[in-house]
């Protein structure tokens, strides 16, 4: 009964690694707005050390289509301009000696179906990894009946396995609804 119980809290374990993994996933694709997560991919070449963006320069959004990053050393403005520039972001940063500013343009309404497939693929994604925790456990399962576990205590086992993996597949499909919804809102 415990290591069924062990199974069962590795399976939730593993299948909300992937709905942060979609959450993650999903803050980098812009819907339009001005977000400093946004950059949260964006390594800075900071004396020889690859270094995030945010611990290197503060960034705010002073309004829905502006992004500001001042560095906390002014001599890290071309650094952080260049590493905009190669990243696969598609921004164009602008610096004024002081801090580097970023105008976000607005969708198209082709870049904004382009964003909800990407969008819909980040949640196939987590589906595939809560299915493949399913696999898992159920697998592992079936080895308990081995060791003497008996059938009906599995087969409950695996019910339980299975109503897991339909909450959170449906928890995939609301935050999918819900990113689609703010990318397609104009």
């Amino acid at each position: 009964m415990e290591e069924i119980e062990l199974y069962l809290d590795d399976t939730k374990d593993m299948m909300s690694k992937a709905i942060t993994h979609l959450i993650d996933a999903l803050s980098k694709i812009r819907a339009g707005k001005a977000m400093p997560s946004m950059l949260s991919g964006v390594m800075i070449d900071y004396y020889g050390n690859m270094t995030p963006l945010n611990q290197v320069a503060s960034i705010s959004s002073p309004d829905a289509r502006t992004l500001m990053i001042k560095p906390w050393e002014k001599s890290m403005i071309q650094e952080i301009e260049k590493a905009i520039m190669n990243s696969d972001l598609g921004l164009n940063p602008q610096n004024d000696g002081e801090q580097v500013i970023i105008n976000i343009p607005a969708l198209t309404e082709e870049r904004r179906i382009q964003l909800v497939k990407l969008a819909k693929n980040e949640g196939e994604h987590a589906k595939i990894s809560i299915r493949n925790a399913r696999k898992d456990t159920n697998d592992g399962l079936k080895l308990l009946k081995n060791e003497g576990v008996s059938e009906d205590e599995i087969k409950r086992a695996e019910d339980s396995v299975q109503k897991l993996t339909d909450e959170y597949t449906h928890k995939v499909d609301e935050l999918i609804v819900h990113k689609e919804k703010d990318i397609m809102t104009v």
